[in-house]
């Protein structure tokens, strides 16, 4: 058993009959009445996000959780299979468990979150920013730099996101892969 002085960012926790990572938090001490804390508790079960406000003191019920690195293979009619790096054991993961798979290619190095407790994967996060090519969007024109206008581009993972006007095909791009926005083109 915890207390809410021991809640932080990617804590997981039983609550509601269902297993919850905290988004976000913050202690609040108001001048007159007792202390409290204000989450944002994200569901690994169904991805809702809920708010919720604890008082002080009050006890929380941790989950044990483990994460490890996965290399993603490939995606079949199983789902999206992955391999431990050090044992090769591979194994499919249900797309609902994966947090935006669009953007999710050969290769890629992915954190699962695994319940020890219960021996069952809950989750999948991609890393922050991924490096994909554009495979289609159309074409740039010089002087295109001026305004914050955007286009449609196609990736190499056949997800759709909106770029700046001066990207062309075949550039690489770095994209955020919480937001599914473009930050940058790569060198």
């Amino acid at each position: 058993m915890a207390t809410t002085s021991d809640i932080k960012n990617g804590l997981v926790i039983e609550f509601n009959h269902d297993l919850f990572s905290v988004v976000e938090f913050q202690h609040v001490k108001p001048g007159k009445g007792p202390a409290f804390v204000r989450t944002k508790l994200k569901s690994l079960n169904t991805g809702k996000v809920i708010d919720n406000t604890f008082s002080a003191g009050h006890k929380i019920q941790t989950a044990r959780v483990e994460r490890h690195k996965y290399q993603f293979l490939y995606k079949d009619d199983l789902g999206y299979n992955f391999m431990h790096s050090e044992t090769y054991e591979q194994f499919p993961i249900e797309e609902r468990l994966i947090e935006n798979p669009q953007f999710l290619k050969d290769g890629e190095i992915c954190e699962v979150l695994i319940h020890t407790e219960k021996d069952q994967i809950i989750g999948c996060e991609l890393p922050q920013h991924v490096q994909l090519k554009i495979t289609y969007t159309e074409p740039g024109i010089k002087g295109d730099t001026a305004t914050n206008a955007t286009k449609r581009a196609e990736l190499e993972t056949d997800a759709t996101i909106q770029v700046p006007l001066f990207i062309n095909q075949d550039e690489i791009i770095k994209v955020d892969t919480k937001s599914g926005s473009y930050v940058e083109r790569v060198k």
